[in-house]
């Protein structure tokens, strides 16, 4: 490409550039150059101008129905719905997502803040920071309380936010304006974790995470926390770009350079979404190998073993992604239990044991308050069952969905040829023949004897 060709490039407006949006339209071309103004009445002739009316028309018409696909993408029911809500019963949610950061954090206590704007119903308030959820259970409702602070406060809350960074306190760090509301039980407090809410658009809040001993915040968790904040103002600019563009499709008057700010603007969401979305489910994984006997990456290794495996069955990307992220994730309900009972080299009691078998329920429920990944729950959910039909559930043979099956023969080949605290690792010709002896009973034997040519030793 030559250096006038890179220029021209550069000079017109990205939709101009892709014929999917545009379909070849001059028009366009002639307003992205910035020419439009050359354009009037005088230079043109009547028949011209009603042709130029027409195109428009049926290019706004265009732009409307690509922007209710694109927000269709994304619609209420995949995304973490957080957006306005304005009464006691409506907040709830918001503290069901802070317990649900305790439990994957493993902190004592989480409090969501959102600013004014954010925060529904608080338009009067003379906090600029409110809080709208937490983990601490308090008499009352959250939303008649109306707690929070301003901007301008020497708070771990207010600084976290003004100052656009991670804020953490230990023991001696902590100042009693950093951490005041007793309802809170804030007394007690002697580690303090501030992650400012915030995409590319806006900040929107502050997450806190707290400890009531000086325990620190391992860095999988801590991340994950950061991914967490930025997953959740992302999703909070994306309902209201929706909701803008909504308005926008059902106005009449609405003018073709608006459409094209707001797909642009909802474009570039989406994508900055299945950025985060990934790295949520990557990072939450590794948080889970980080509390379990696991090596390092674990999860991960599973994964693309899984990938490898739908690959092999020629499946298309969208069942490879969800059996990918689902693969990551299978064991999340790990994540709220004791690290002890991973690590233990003895025989765990009968409550631990319970706790074990049952961690998958934990982590569908976990997974069901965070609903963009529902489409990945069945696999999770399934993938313990057996072959032969004697698992958990008690399906059997092709009724267990098969993104389950193919997670279950890749979790136990990379179990059996992983190294763990009371054995060493199988070789692979050892692994895989025990998969062979075991399949129709625990595993699908179409899927073994995939995994059989492709880790076979040639």
């Amino acid at each position: 490409m030559t250096m006038e060709d890179e220029k021209r490039e550069e000079s017109v407006s990205l939709f101009s550039q892709s014929e999917e949006f545009m379909n070849d339209d001059s028009l366009e071309e002639i307003f992205a150059l910035n020419l439009g103004d050359f354009l009037s009445e005088s230079l043109i002739s009547e028949d011209f101008a009603q042709k130029i009316s027409q195109k428009e028309t049926e290019k706004g018409e265009g732009l409307k129905k690509q922007l209710s696909e694109l927000i269709s993408i994304y619609s209420k029911d995949k995304t973490l719905t957080i957006l306005g809500f304005n009464s006691k019963e409506d907040y709830i949610i918001y503290s069901s997502i802070a317990k649900t950061i305790k439990e994957m954090s493993g902190v004592d206590a989480c409090h969501i803040y959102l600013t004014k704007n954010n925060a529904g119903g608080f338009t009067d308030s003379e906090h600029d920071l409110i809080l709208v959820g937490t983990s601490v259970p308090i008499e009352g409702d959250l939303y008649s309380k109306n707690i929070g602070f301003k901007e301008t406060d020497k708070s771990v809350v207010s600084r976290a936010f003004s100052e656009q960074k991670i804020i953490e306190l230990g023991e001696y760090d902590i100042q009693p304006e950093d951490i005041s509301i007793k309802e809170l039980k804030e007394d007690n407090v002697q580690y303090c974790l501030a992650i400012p809410m915030k995409n590319a658009f806006e900040s929107v809040g502050v997450i806190v995470m707290q400890n009531y001993t000086n325990k620190v915040l391992d860095d999988e968790f801590a991340k994950l926390c950061e991914i967490t904040a930025g997953l959740f103002a992302t999703s909070m600019a994306f309902q209201k770009a929706s909701e803008e563009a909504e308005l926008l499709i059902n106005d009449e008057d609405a003018q073709v350079t608006d459409l094209q700010h707001m797909r642009a603007e909802i474009t570039a969401l989406i994508g900055d979404l299945g950025d985060e979305q990934q790295a949520f489910v990557e990072n939450l994984a590794k948080a889970v190998d980080a509390r379990s006997h696991f090596r390092a990456n674990y999860s991960r290794s599973v994964a693309e073993l899984s990938s490898e495996i739908c690959t092999a069955l020629g499946l298309n990307e969208k069942t490879k992604d969800l059996v990918y992220y689902a693969t990551l994730l299978r064991n999340i309900g790990k994540i709220t239990l004791p690290v002890e009972i991973f690590n233990k080299k003895g025989d765990l009691t009968k409550e631990e044991w319970a706790k074990l078998y049952n961690h998958p329920n934990i982590g569908v429920n976990l997974l069901m308050s965070i609903n963009f990944m529902a489409e990945v729950i069945p696999y999770i959910h399934y993938h313990k069952e057996l072959w032969n039909g004697t698992g958990r559930e008690g399906l059997a043979g092709q009724s267990i969905p098969l993104g389950s099956r193919i997670i279950a023969v890749a979790d136990a080949y990379c179990a059996l040829t992983a190294e763990r605290t009371y054995r060493k690792a199988m070789p692979v010709e050892q692994a895989l023949e025990i998969m062979k002896k075991e399949a129709s009973v625990k595993w699908d034997p179409m899927l073994v004897d995939t995994l059989i040519e492709l880790r076979q030793p040639k």
